[in-house]
């Protein structure tokens, strides 16, 4: 190599230190930028506590809503005490619809659901489509409280949920309107005959009983 390049590289020695240094640092501070990130971002991927929580095995079930056969978890309902009611359009205990919805309505912001399930088991009283009868309660007594689609409550097409309460309680139901009580721990505590109205003394001092304990 001519003595004049070689003179040209070695001047440029320094200039070459400098910028390799640079570069370094510059490195180290996107690394440690990173990090920081990193570090600072870790805590929001960490799981809520609520979503850690156990759904009780008698609520993990899916059921289609009536209004528009759209799937509803029970989970949803963890935690409130749940009223079950397996309903008909054309019962003599019918009205009770009007006495479900006013028990609805003075104990759902204590964390009472009522959960009704259409079913033709009965003397063929629930004949109709899921729109018919999503009509009929809207129209005729104002129901809002959650309503899934027609399904069998007894024998050995029950609904999972009704097949697990008739294990739970020991009994199945007998008519139209029979109710079961389960508590904010997702236990089945009681069932009640048809007879028993939505107002039934009996009743209404159990479900306050459970909105007052916690799971």
């Amino acid at each position: 190599m001519p003595l004049k390049a070689c003179a040209m590289n070695l001047a440029a020695l320094p200039a070459l230190r400098a910028l390799s240094m640079t570069g370094l640092i510059v490195l180290a501070s996107a690394g440690a930028s990173l990090s920081a990130h990193a570090a600072t971002a870790a805590p929001e991927a960490a799981p809520t506590a609520a979503s850690d929580k156990a759904c009780p095995a008698l609520l993990n079930k899916t059921f289609p809503r009536l209004q528009d056969e759209k799937p509803q978890s029970l989970c949803q309902y963890s935690g409130q005490v749940i009223l079950v009611v397996n309903t008909a359009s054309y019962c003599g205990f019918t009205k009770q619809y009007k006495g479900l919805e006013a028990l609805y309505s003075r104990y759902k912001d204590k964390g009472l659901v009522v959960l009704g399930f259409p079913s033709n088991d009965f003397g063929s009283q629930e004949p109709g489509t899921a729109k018919e009868i999503a009509a009929f309660c809207a129209n005729t007594y104002g129901v809002k409280f959650p309503m899934f689609a027609k399904s069998h409550v007894v024998g050995d097409e029950a609904n999972p949920l009704h097949a697990e309460l008739r294990k739970a309680t020991g009994t199945r139901p007998k008519w139209n309107f029979y109710k079961y009580l389960i508590g904010r721990d997702g236990k089945a505590l009681k069932a009640y005959s048809s007879m028993t109205s939505p107002d039934d003394s009996e009743l209404i001092e159990d479900i306050e009983k459970q909105l007052a304990a916690r799971p």
